[in-house]
């Protein structure tokens, strides 16, 4: 069974993709390389998908298409939506929505036209086998791979799981009043990004079990000062190779 693992910047698989290039091969397709080889045992294709909806629904349907995938998982970074989050915090998705997707009158807002829902389940086994592997590298890594000093500046002083609905749309979230716009429409909302909804709709056409992974980098709103290249490098680098490097070992490790 093949594995597509996807992420919109490349820092977010950079180590990933060293870890599996020796025997990997790289083919070309609508401008996207995809890293087709072997991690920790399993088939994989690696692929970046570049920033936004329609990027990561064309990678997806090429992973399904071309490669066969069975499975696909997205990484990368996202801002906290709920109150109580922090940086450096993980937010696994249960269901994932399209907070831009408005096509009312003529159907709710939310609901994506003609298919009848708003939000998409990710594949509950894949959700919480993610959702342990973030637990673990988070309790036994994540303190030797973020330097002190940068957990300090960016008061990770705890940093934890959470499983709950992310938002994805078409628009960086930056501002207090974007954010303050969004908890009211979406409350169950945790965190916000660009990708995953549109990964959740192709996946849920197709019959293909997925899910989404993303690191805390702000608080998406006007309070958030981080250095967003800076963290891509130093902290969701390290977040996403750990937490699926466990996460595939885990997968592989013989059953009781």
């Amino acid at each position: 069974m093949t594995l597509g693992i996807v992420a919109a910047l490349h820092e977010e698989i950079a180590d990933l993709l060293a870890e599996m290039a020796p025997g990997a091969h790289v083919e070309h397709i609508g401008m996207r390389d995809y890293h087709v080889g072997k991690l920790h045992g399993h088939d994989c294709v690696i692929v970046l998908a570049r920033i936004g909806k329609v990027a990561a629904a064309a990678t997806t349907a090429a992973l399904i298409h071309r490669f066969d995938v069975r499975e696909i998982v997205f990484t990368g970074v996202a801002g906290g939506l709920a109150h109580g989050l922090s940086v450096g915090d993980v937010v696994i998705a249960d269901t994932l929505t399209q907070h831009d997707m408005d096509a009312s009158p003529l159907f709710p807002r939310f609901e994506i036209p003609l298919l009848g829902r708003a939000a998409f389940d990710a594949e509950a086994s894949l959700r919480d086998a993610l959702a342990q592997a973030a637990r673990e590298w988070l309790a036994d890594e994540m303190a030797a791979q973020v330097s002190a000093a940068l957990r300090t500046e960016l008061r990770m002083s705890a940093p934890r799981v959470h499983v709950g609905q992310i938002a994805s749309g078409d628009r960086f979230v930056s501002s207090a009043h974007e954010v303050t716009l969004l908890r009211g429409t979406l409350p169950q909302a945790l965190a916000v990004e660009m990708e995953g909804a549109a990964v959740a709709q192709v996946c849920h056409e197709y019959g293909i079990p997925f899910a989404v992974m993303r690191t805390l980098s702000d608080a998406a709103d006007d309070t958030a000062h981080v250095d967003f290249p800076r963290f891509l490098r130093e902290v969701a680098s390290h977040y996403s190779h750990g937490i699926l490097r466990r996460f595939l070992c885990a997968r592989s490790a013989p059953s009781n």
